[in-house]
C-alpha cells in the first residue's frame, strides 16, 4: 500500500492486515481541504487492499486529534461526487462506515465538529480519560451539524441526548461521551495504546472474512444509514454558513482566535457560551 506520507496523514504497517494511519495537520489537525484529498486518496488505498482487516487512527498531536472544519477554507472543500455518489466528507464517512475493514478511534485530544464526526464515522472509538474532549460546537457558531453528528449521535445516544449535545455546543470528557454511548470506553491514557493496539492485533490475527461479514450484517441490523441524510445535513451546514447571523459570528470568533492554538480554540466549548 503507497501513501504519501509527507502529507496529512501518515501511514504505519503495524502488522499483517493491521494499519495505522497518525493525522499530523499542524497547527490544530483541521480538516482542510488537503487532509479531505488526502482521505479520498486513502480510502481508495484501503478499498483496493483485500487484506486489510483493521485500521487505527491517532493524532500525532495530543492535544488536537482534529480541531474542527476549516470553516475559513470551507469553500475550497472538494464537493464532487466520490465513488458513493456522495460530496467529499460524506463521501468518506460512509465509505468507512461501510467499508469491510474494521475502523477504530484512539482518542487523544480535541474532537469537535467534523473531528467528532470523524469519530463517529469509525466502528470502533476509545478515549483517553485525561485528555480526550468531544464537542459538536455547530449550533453556537450559528450553524448545523453537516458531517454524520446529527445521524450518529441519534443513533448512538437517543434523540434527548443528541439534542443535548448538539444544542448546547458544549465539551464532553471521555467519562461522559462514555456514558452517553458517544464512544466505546474512556481509558486511562497510559493504557489507551496498550489497549487499542492489542484489539487491533487480536481483530487482524482472526481469520479473513468473518470480521467483514459480522460488521455487514451489524450495519443492516442497525439501520446504518445509505448516506442520502448525509448529504442532506452538509447542505443545510453550507446553507447555514451564508446566514448574516452566523457570518458575523464566526468572523467574531476568527478575530478572537479561532483556528489558532490558545484559549480559545482550547476551551471552546465553554467559551461559546460566555
Amino acid at each position: 500500500m503507497s501513501i504519501d506520507n509527507n502529507g496529512p496523514l501518515r501511514l504505519t504497517e503495524a502488522a499483517p492486515g493491521y494499519v495505522r494511519v497518525t493525522i499530523d495537520n499542524p497547527p490544530l489537525n483541521l480538516l482542510d481541504p488537503e487532509m479531505i484529498k488526502a482521505l479520498r486518496t486513502l480510502m481508495d488505498a484501503f478499498e483496493a487492499d483485500p487484506n486489510l482487516r483493521v485500521v487505527v487512527f491517532d493524532s500525532a498531536d495530543e492535544d488536537y486529534f482534529i480541531a474542527h472544519f476549516d470553516v475559513v477554507r470551507a469553500h475550497e472543500v472538494p464537493n464532487d461526487p466520490g465513488p458513493t455518489g456522495l460530496p467529499a466528507w460524506p463521501d468518506i464517512a460512509y465509505r468507512l462506515r461501510r467499508a469491510p475493514f474494521i475502523s477504530i478511534t484512539e482518542l487523544r485530544g480535541r474532537a469537535r465538529g467534523v473531528g467528532s464526526e470523524f469519530v463517529l464515522a469509525c466502528d470502533l472509538r476509545f478515549a483517553s480519560i485525561e485528555r480526550a474532549i468531544l464537542c459538536q460546537p455547530e449550533v453556537g457558531c450559528g450553524l448545523v451539524p453537516g458531517g454524520g453528528g446529527i445521524e450518529a449521535l441519534t443513533a448512538l445516544t437517543g434523540r434527548s441526548r443528541a439534542l443535548e449535545v448538539i444544542v448546547g455546543s458544549d465539551d464532553y470528557d471521555a467519562v461522559l461521551a462514555e456514558k452517553y454511548g458517544w464512544i466505546n470506553r474512556a481509558i486511562p491514557d497510559a493504557d489507551l495504546s496498550s489497549f487499542v493496539d492489542r484489539l487491533a492485533r487480536r481483530i487482524a490475527s482472526f481469520p479473513p472474512g468473518a470480521q467483514a461479514l459480522a460488521k455487514k450484517l451489524v450495519n443492516n441490523r442497525a439501520s446504518v444509514s445509505d448516506g442520502s441524510d448525509l448529504a442532506d445535513s452538509l447542505a443545510e451546514f453550507y446553507r447555514t454558513i451564508e446566514w448574516p447571523a452566523t457570518r458575523s459570528r464566526l468572523a467574531d470568533l476568527i478575530a478572537h482566535g479561532l483556528q489558532q492554538r490558545g484559549e480559545l480554540e482550547n476551551d471552546l466549548g465553554s467559551l461559546l457560551g460566555s
